[in-house]
């Protein structure tokens, strides 16, 4: 972060009050956790499940030399920087929204029900091929994390990637125009939130609200395979768009794929000639190398410049990862989110995917959460893309994933190749180690809130080899 007066983030958030007599000293990071402060840092004590002022003192031990306050004076502590604010949070943003005009950086916001963060991922690569990129890291994508993102960029940034997340409608809108992005990506409209939101028609109206925020001059970049995307496209969007997909109708598209277990080599109409190739599995991260690659055409570099950083790009944990696994099978990990259409398109990719003769396929599926009154509707809907031809055997776990597995039942499977599991995840380990042989792969995907990421412990080469 590039240092700031005192008296500069006063102007900035439009403090009540401060301590005047330490108007010039400065303030060179921001924290809204008392463990990570440190000297000439910020601390900003939110409102959550605690009060964040009762940390001031810990703020202070950590070397903290400033802070945020939305309590009575009287009240603060003397022996650090005091900006008293009426709400800290507030402050917080109207100072990440400062700190944007200090620095000037190029804004990239990233929206989607699914593929955001890998998608995130693949664009900070490719464009630090010829700038100083700061991104999203970890889920820090909501109303704290954003302006947390864009505090922690550093002076010489030239590109901010952020990550906008969203669980109702405003939310995106609000992001948006704290950030004001130049570029704005869509990465598909699925089916998260749907409990809040109603209907993909209403998903698809709250993803376009990052067009609220975007520059006049900008350019929206989205699936031209979404119908919703373009019958609620703002009418009077002036932006540019382009649209990305896997058919020569969109703008920027891919041809000749070719997928094995750990990559995906395609082509492109921006270098039909130049092959790509991306680490990791699956058409759908193909789409979002594509958001990546429609990001860096859109800011002057070429394919070729950017071919290195895309394949070698650093997924975020837990999004479609290999480990290796029990009895020295293979674990895909990707049990930190879940919707139907991301469900249908990784179970669909895993089935394409080759195997050794003697080896197999095992599913590992938990709950999809946050989908509604139709939710054993849409979990049943998952057994349109499992044929036992790929699927042999077939792990399901928690109450909500019973639509799936009297689906499959129906579908002609049988209750031996097909479990399910309530709530008993140990119950579920112990099943699932007892059929995994050398050279299996695991697919093991479902909402974080299932506690499915205890089962992809277990199950990795580290867990076992300790019994």
């Amino acid at each position: 972060m590039k240092p700031l007066q005192i008296n500069e983030i006063v102007k900035a958030v439009e403090a009540i009050d401060y301590t005047s007599d330490q108007r010039l000293m400065t303030v060179e990071s921001v924290s809204f956790d008392s463990r990570e402060s440190k000297p000439n840092s910020l601390f900003v004590p939110l409102q959550g499940q605690t009060d964040g002022h009762q940390y001031i003192d810990k703020a202070i031990a950590n070397g903290a030399t400033a802070a945020f306050w939305s309590l009575p004076m009287a009240q603060a502590p003397k022996d650090i920087a005091i900006i008293q604010v009426e709400d800290t949070l507030v402050a917080m943003q109207k100072l990440a929204q400062y700190y944007l005009e200090v620095i000037q950086p190029k804004v990239i916001g990233i929206t989607g029900s699914a593929g955001k963060t890998t998608t995130k991922d693949m664009t900070a690569a490719v464009l630090s091929a010829n700038f100083n990129v700061h991104k999203t890291e970890g889920n820090y994508n909501n109303e704290i994390g954003l302006p947390y993102t864009i505090l922690a960029m550093p002076e010489n940034t030239e590109i901010l990637v952020l990550e906008m997340g969203m669980s109702g409608p405003g939310e995106i809108r609000f992001l948006s125009q704290l950030a004001k992005p130049d570029i704005a990506i869509i990465t598909m409209i699925g089916e998260s939130h749907i409990e809040y939101l109603g209907s993909r028609e209403n998903i698809a109206k709250a993803k376009l609200e990052i067009c609220d925020g975007l520059a006049p001059d900008g350019t929206l970049i989205y699936p031209g395979n979404e119908p919703l995307l373009t019958q609620f496209m703002p009418k009077d969007l002036s932006a540019r768009q382009l649209t990305v997909g896997l058919s020569e109708e969109q703008n920027v598209y891919a041809v000749d794929m070719d997928l094995d277990q750990q990559h995906v080599r395609f082509t492109t109409n921006l270098s039909p000639t130049f092959e790509m190739d991306i680490p990791v599995t699956g058409a759908y991260n193909v789409q979002n190398a594509l958001y990546a690659l429609a990001t860096a055409y859109t800011l002057g570099l070429s394919i070729e410049q950017v071919h290195d950083k895309l394949a070698h790009f650093q997924l975020t944990a837990n999004r479609m990862e290999w480990l290796p696994g029990y009895n020295e099978s293979q674990l895909l990990n990707d049990a930190y989110n879940a919707n139907p259409s991301a469900m249908r398109a990784v179970v669909d990719n895993l089935a394409q995917l080759p195997i050794e003769d003697h080896a197999k396929r095992v599913l590992v599926l938990g709950d999809m959460l946050e989908l509604g009154p139709n939710s054993p509707q849409w979990h049943a809907s998952i057994a349109e893309v499992i044929s036992s031809d790929a699927y042999q055997t077939i792990f399901l776990y928690g109450k909500e994933m019973k639509a799936l597995y009297e689906a499959l039942l129906a579908k002609g499977f049988d209750t031996t190749n097909v479990q399910h599991f309530v709530d008993d995840r140990e119950a579920l380990i112990k099943a699932v180690k007892s059929v995994l042989a050398p050279d299996d792969l695991v697919l093991i995907k479902a909402s974080n809130g299932t506690g499915l990421l205890e089962v992809v412990e277990a199950l990795k080469v580290q867990a076992s080899s300790e019994e």
